[in-house]
C-alpha cells in the first residue's frame, strides 16, 4: 500500500541455478511504480555522506548490487536506519522521506529506480523545511 512518508523493506527474489544468480525487477509488487530513471551512484569516497534531501513527489526502489551502505530514513516524526548489505534487499522509498547515506564501502554500488526523470522542483534540501511540509500536510490530512 502507497503511504506518502514511509518506507518499506523488499525482499527480492533470486532466479538461479548451478551457474549463479539473477534478479529481476519490473513494475509489480517489486516496484510498484513506473521507474522513468534508473541511476547508480559508486565511487564514493571514504567518509563521504550522500543524500539530505526529501522529495515532494517522487518514489524510490533503491538497491546495494555491491558492496554496502547505511541509510537513514526519516518521515518527520520517526527515524530508521536501513543497511543495504546484500543484492536481495531492497528499500521502496516513497515521497516525503528524507534520506541519507552513510559508510559506503568501497565496492558499494548503489542502484536507484525513479518514478519520475530528474526535476530539481520536486527536492526539499532543507531539513526544516521538510519538516515544516510534513507537519502541514498532518494538519490537512487530520482536518479534511
Amino acid at each position: 500500500m502507497y503511504t506518502p512518508g514511509s518506507t518499506q523493506i523488499l525482499t527480492l527474489d533470486i532466479i538461479g541455478d548451478s551457474r549463479g544468480s539473477l534478479i529481476a525487477l519490473e513494475k509489480s509488487s517489486q516496484i510498484p511504480f513506473e521507474f522513468r530513471r534508473v541511476y547508480y551512484i559508486f565511487g564514493t569516497q571514504p567518509e563521504v555522506s550522500r543524500g539530505f534531501h526529501a522529495h515532494k513527489e517522487l518514489r524510490q526502489l533503491a538497491v546495494c548490487v555491491s558492496g554496502k551502505c547505511r541509510m537513514l530514513m526519516d518521515n518527520g516524526v520517526t527515524k530508521e536506519e536501513i543497511w543495504l548489505d546484500s543484492p536481495t534487499k531492497g528499500v521502496l522509498i516513497n515521497n516525503l522521506v528524507w534520506r541519507e547515506m552513510h559508510d559506503f564501502t568501497s565496492d558499494c554500488v548503489l542502484v536507484v529506480f525513479a518514478s519520475h526523470e530528474y526535476d530539481e522542483k520536486d527536492y526539499i534540501r532543507n531539513y526544516q523545511e521538510f519538516t515544516n511540509l510534513v507537519a502541514a500536510t498532518t494538519a490537512s490530512n487530520e482536518a479534511g
